[in-house]
């Protein structure tokens, strides 16, 4: 079977979310019945693709019996995959929400470690798929036990592929898969700076960065996250900034990869780059409208979608995009 999307999760976990009243200290708290998904952030887009109509083939890393548990939740939310099997146990995430405050607390543990097999292994699969992707999407963190370049050597494999790569992640690990060059970065403005080496930016230079980092061949397409004031879309020929609508947060679990999947399904869909951000911005915003690792609602995305092409323009940030 042939997938346009393929999807790489390498430190995959168990997310548990509940709710508790109230945090009293050195009490039992008593919280309601607790939530499973499969989390991580390739497997998060993957399940975000799914709501959205779409398909993919997600490769991720399982150990033990939370490895089979998340299996077993990967294949009710009816995504084809593929494993890496891994001797230490696969991870396992806890979120709870106190709704007296709405506050959200997240506990995220250690994943495996993995051996120097099993990161071969990983190689091995990407170099022998029977099918040719359109696009391989990574995102999330390094497991234990893999060397900061595995991401860039993950981007090797995928231009020989000749597929687009499209990279969520941070720290030394985007450095250097940057150098390597993919298709789509996906930083944050403090990832942003980082890459450009500077402390600050402000909102009229973030287009100079993002073509810094372009022009130097790290990758074709930047999308800055800006949080609360949505994303901004930066090419070597033009940029759009696309506010995000106002809507009640309940979680924030999650939003990131939502975005991810909203924009390689338009791009999937044959979209062009100012309808790839839009749906991306209306798919993460959708996100931070569900309690605990929830990700979106269609319908959701469907109604901001249509907010932003119609009223998104009122909002945009002033910004110089003009290319010299």
């Amino acid at each position: 079977m042939n997938f346009d999307v393929l999807t790489i999760t390498l430190n995959p976990a168990i997310d548990k979310s509940t709710t508790v009243d109230r945090f009293v200290p050195e009490q039992k708290l008593r919280c309601a019945p607790p939530r499973y998904d499969a989390g991580g952030g390739g497997l998060n887009v993957s399940k975000a693709l799914r709501r959205l109509g779409g398909d993919s083939l997600a490769l991720f890393s399982a150990g033990g019996p939370p490895g089979q548990l998340l299996q077993d939740l990967v294949r009710k939310a009816g995504i084809s995959y593929r494993i890496i099997e891994t001797q230490e146990w696969t991870r396992e995430n806890f979120t709870v929400t106190e709704t007296e405050s709405n506050a959200q607390y997240r506990f995220n543990l250690p994943g495996p470690t993995l051996s120097a097999s099993e990161a071969q292994s990983w190689l091995d699969s990407l170099s022998s798929l029977d099918f040719k992707p359109a696009y391989v999407v990574a995102s999330g963190s390094l497991p234990n036990g893999v060397s900061t370049d595995f991401y860039a050597r993950i981007a090797r494999a995928v231009q020989n592929a000749g597929a687009r790569f499209i990279l969520d992640t941070s720290g030394q690990p985007l450095f250097e898969a940057a150098n390597v060059g993919v298709f789509l970065l996906k930083p944050n403005l403090n990832e942003l700076c980082a890459l450009v080496g500077v402390e600050t930016l402000e909102t009229v230079d973030i287009d100079d960065a993002a073509r810094e980092i372009i022009g130097r061949g790290d990758c074709e397409v930047v999308v800055v996250s800006m949080g609360p004031q949505g994303a901004m879309l930066v090419t070597r020929d033009f940029c759009e900034h696309v506010p995000a609508p106002s809507v009640k947060k309940l979680s924030t679990v999650g939003a990131g990869d939502s975005m991810v999947a909203g924009m390689t399904w338009a791009l999937s869909q044959g979209r062009d780059y100012r309808q790839m951000i839009r749906q991306g911005v209306a798919c993460g915003s959708a996100a931070t409208m569900n309690p605990g690792t929830e990700l979106f609602q269609p319908q959701d995305v469907e109604r901001l979608l249509a907010w932003i092409n119609q009223y998104g323009t009122r909002y945009r940030l002033p910004t110089d995009c003009t290319v010299d």
